[in-house]
């Protein structure tokens, strides 16, 4: 069981906080047929049976990134092989067509009516039931796009793409250069998301811990700002030895949060996340009574 900081509560209580979104969330909803999204390993993997004859000759050096967890090293080789138009279908075919529905799990995310949330999956699960919810209130925004920062400055519920979405494959950051591009050519979202990181207390959800972007972020924040209170990282309990848990406190100020996951279903997520709904509720309703917001 979590024990949720008292820190970490109050942040989401008074929306000084940032949820975000990793895969492992969308991997909990399904469609009609019963499928459900691929993670990001996954759909590599699925798209090296599915291309075997086209990737026959790349297929060690892509199963060695993989077991490297180098999904950005494996899906650049396989976007170059493959050719985008090739790859964005296979993408569409995986992330948008088979018509996924939102989960309890997304419900949850949602009812802890955090102000920003984050997101680098490409598929639209989580915003397509956060827009039905608020009856198409919350603002939803891709990185390239010029006039984010306008929105951090207003009341409005705001989802950030961090890498794009389906619907606009050109502009989905899948490889390495295209990392590489984005912080150039968007410099100033990354200069937003260090102000975020800076201002307000993320929590990480379903994620993995490879993304060099936000590595990055929170290693500088973390040596250029020493001091600051940590954000925090969700995962199932066992995943991380202690001395990548050790690692992330002291480079990233990440502090680990472990829920137990015997089955290796995730299920107990759900029930951590209602706790801590109950929580953010009664501190919201303290603050309200003292009157010190």
């Amino acid at each position: 069981m979590i024990d949720w900081p008292e820190y970490l509560i109050e942040a989401i209580a008074r929306r000084k906080s940032v949820l975000f979104l990793g895969s492992g969330i969308s991997a909990n909803s399904c469609n009609d047929a019963g499928k459900h999204p691929l993670t990001w390993e996954a759909f590599l993997r699925d798209i090296l049976a599915k291309r075997s004859a086209k990737l026959a000759g790349q297929k060690d050096v892509i199963e060695q990134m993989l077991k490297l967890k180098d999904y950005l090293t494996a899906c650049e080789i396989i976007v170059e092989t493959l050719g985008d138009n090739d790859f964005g279908e296979l993408a569409a075919n995986e992330f948008r067509r088979p018509g996924y529905k939102p989960s309890d799990i997304h419900e949850a995310v949602y009812r802890l009516d955090s102000r920003l949330v984050l997101t680098p999956n490409i598929d639209k699960i989580y915003e397509q039931y956060a827009m039905n919810e608020s009856r198409s209130t919350v603002v939803v925004k891709s990185y390239y796009e010029d006039d984010i920062a306008k929105y951090l400055r207003t009341d409005d519920f705001l989802i950030i793409r961090v890498h794009g979405y389906v619907d606009d494959v050109s502009k989905i950051i899948f490889t390495h250069r295209q990392y590489s591009e984005a912080r150039c050519k968007y410099a100033s979202f990354y200069r937003m998301l260090d102000a975020l990181m800076l201002t307000h207390t993320f929590i990480f959800l379903g994620c993995g811990i490879s993304d060099p972007d936000i590595q990055l972020i929170l290693e500088n924040m973390n040596f250029l700002y020493p001091g600051c209170l940590p954000h925090y990282f969700v995962a199932a309990k066992d995943t991380y030895s202690k001395e990548i848990e050790l690692s992330m406190l002291h480079n990233r100020n990440l502090e680990l949060l472990t829920y137990d996951n015997p089955d290796g279903t995730h299920k107990q997520l759900l029930n951590e996340l209602k706790e801590l709904i109950n929580k953010v509720e009664e501190k919201r309703e303290e603050i309200s009574v003292k009157g010190i917001w």
